[in-house]
């Protein structure tokens, strides 16, 4: 059988090994491509000769054609090709398209198995001399096959971008966008992908491109929706860092890795209180390390990305004694710049205001102050959803304030018509009575997800492996997946910084393993019994950091859990010029997180080793006299 791939350079195999040369002769190849492509797989002799041997003489043309014939039934088998008087009739059984694959997979709804097989438009480059009819063909069939695979890619796309793998998706949306450059489902395609990776320039960039190419080309504008997108990642609203410096070692993103259940059933919560203008509740709840932050931070570029309003606030231990410190967080975490917030009453503004700073300072203290903090947040959620859906996301929601965390309960009850979802990560295990109660309600009186995260699986880890290493072969993948396994329980947060050290030139076989023990759970002496080799990346991935960033993270450790940057600067003795490019990237790396209050670790536990590791006595004593703390 021959098998021809026409979707981008055109090829042709002959039982699964390579042509013969005559027959990848052009006109050879023109022919049966273009029998294969045929209604019924038939044509006439005469429509034959004139398509692709039209410039000859009848008696060559006719001989050019039998000569043509004649290879394919020698290479193939006599009942490959079937002539009937004047027609020539290819047999099903002796040519494959790539193309008919690409249909049949389409039709079937699997886009990513469609999406493989389009490396380009279709027989991309191919000519033949002379041959105007056949030029014509071509010309058709490359806008028919480029429709059918630009759809592909685009859902490809969305697949990827369902399964957490933005790499996947943008690869996908690029490849849209180029076989159809003027298609404004893939340049939406494009701008979600770029926008959730983090790589909004990038995104504005192909979309001004894309702009001047629809005037020059077809003296239109881009589609509402793509305008639409396009200026929700110009004003920010999937917020990103600034670009990385040349210096700065590059961070693989990997996709959330057996957590595509997970996302997908939050993701359709969001979409609930957007769409049917109903609150909904989600609850991540998962041990130290299991993904709860990367999970909520793929959440909020999603729910931006859509045009939602969102308001984010990371808590942290000391937030539990600081009253209405949850609701001051959201106020400049995201609801100081929601839309209509100017239409809530003045008291609650004014509520607002004596807790947050920021706002008071933007909108000012008028008010009776008679309203509660708790109050106020109800009535200024209630005007932002009626101008846009909003998403409250609350990180480490087991630290939050009682009276913010009441506010919340109530919030979720008082505005059930309205499209507001409330999303909250909780510690495994958290002993709060009230977060109990609020999840409770998911399903019952109130819309949401609960989802509890677990250990990653074998086959998870050696994902992670083979995109961190893709040089090494499969079988060393294979053992070091076992081995980091092993050593990290299945925790994320160990088997990341475990094969990123690895990567950056960890030896694992000369380092104590395993951890847990035997029988033994993740509680287990955290983290002084940690296994020799997580101790071990930490302490690499940290010496990869530039020297200022190492310097205020060792002082992070020493200092709060939440500190702001002038206090981090002074405590690592270093000015703001130089401070702040470091500070973006621990931000970037994913070392530190920045909720508006302050600088606090993404994992507490990482905070601990270098805590304990990193620093001497004389060290941290050091950092306390400049950080004026006794």
């Amino acid at each position: 059988m021959i098998y021809c791939r026409t979707l981008g350079p055109v090829s042709m195999q002959l039982d699964g090994g390579a042509a013969p040369p005559e027959l990848l002769w052009r006109k050879h190849l023109a022919l049966v491509v273009y029998l294969a492509r045929s209604p019924h797989r038939t044509r006439s002799r005469d429509h034959l000769l004139g398509l692709l041997w039209g410039d000859r003489p009848e008696p060559a043309a006719r001989h050019s054609l039998n000569e043509a014939l004649r290879l394919v039934r020698r290479h193939v088998s006599d009942a490959a090709i079937r002539t009937d008087g004047a027609q020539v009739t290819l047999a099903e059984e002796a040519v494959a398209l790539d193309v008919d694959q690409l249909r049949d997979a389409a039709r079937a709804g699997d886009s990513l198995a469609a999406s493989a097989l389009v490396t380009g438009e279709f027989m991309e480059g191919f000519v033949v001399a002379g041959s105007g009819q056949f030029e014509d063909w071509l010309a058709a069939e490359r806008a028919e096959w480029s429709q059918l695979a630009t759809d592909v890619l685009t859902h490809a796309a969305v697949t990827h971008e369902q399964n957490g793998d933005m790499g996947a998706s943008a690869a996908a949306a690029q490849r849209a966008a180029t076989l159809s450059p003027c298609s404004d489902k893939a340049m939406c395609a494009l701008l979600r992908a770029l926008a959730l990776q983090g790589n909004g320039a990038v995104a504005l960039q192909h979309y001004e491109v894309f702009t001047r190419r629809m005037r020059a080309e077809l003296g239109a504008a881009p589609a509402a929706e793509t305008r639409t997108l396009a200026e929700r990642v110009r004003r920010g609203a999937v917020q990103q860092h600034s670009a990385r410096p040349p210096t700065e070692e590059r961070r693989v993103e990997l996709p959330l890795a057996a957590r595509t259940s997970e996302l997908e059933s939050l993701v359709a919560a969001l979409a609930h209180a957007r769409q049917s203008r109903a609150a909904s509740v989600c609850v991540i709840e998962g041990a130290p390390g299991m993904g709860r932050t990367r999970l909520i931070a793929e959440l909020c570029a999603r729910a931006r990305v859509a045009g939602d309003t969102v308001a984010t606030v990371h808590a942290v231990p000391a937030d539990a004694t600081t009253v209405w410190s949850g609701v001051a967080g959201l106020a400049r975490g995201g609801l100081i710049s929601a839309p209509g917030v100017v239409g809530a009453s003045p008291g609650a503004m004014a509520a607002i205001g004596t807790i947050c700073t920021e706002w008071a300072e933007r909108f000012g203290k008028s008010g009776n102050g008679a309203v509660m903090a708790g109050d106020a947040l109800v009535d200024v959620l209630r005007v932002s959803c009626e101008e846009a859906p909003m998403v409250l996301m609350v990180d480490d929601a087991q630290w939050l304030d009682g009276e913010s965390l009441s506010a919340l309960t109530r919030a979720a009850r008082d505005l059930a018509a309205l499209p507001l979802t409330i999303v909250l990560t909780v510690l495994l295990h958290a002993d709060r009575a009230a977060l109990d109660a609020l999840r409770s309600r998911i399903g019952r009186d109130v819309a949401g997800a609960a989802v509890s995260l677990v250990a990653l699986d074998p086959d998870a880890i050696a994902g992670f492996a083979r995109r961190l290493l893709p040089e090494w072969e499969e079988e060393a993948v294979a053992r070091l997946s076992r081995r980091v396994n092993a050593d990290s329980a299945g925790n994320p947060l160990f088997a990341l910084e475990l094969l990123r050290a690895i990567t950056n030139g960890l030896d694992l076989g000369r380092l104590r393993s395993a951890w847990p023990e035997k029988d033994k759970t993740f509680d287990q002496s955290f983290p002084g019994e940690l296994p020799d080799s997580v101790a071990a990346a930490i302490r690499v991935n940290f010496r990869r950091l530039s020297p200022e960033a190492q310097r205020l993270l060792a002082a992070a450790s020493v200092l709060s859990d939440r500190n702001e940057e002038t206090l981090l600067t002074r405590a690592a003795d270093l000015d703001q010029l130089r401070a702040r490019p470091a500070l973006d990237e621990l931000e970037r790396q994913h070392w530190l997180l920045d909720d508006g209050r302050g600088y606090s670790f993404r994992a507490r536990l990482v905070r601990d080793v270098i805590a304990r590791d990193m620093l001497t006595s004389g060290q941290r004593r050091r950092v306390l006299e400049r950080a004026a703390i006794t």
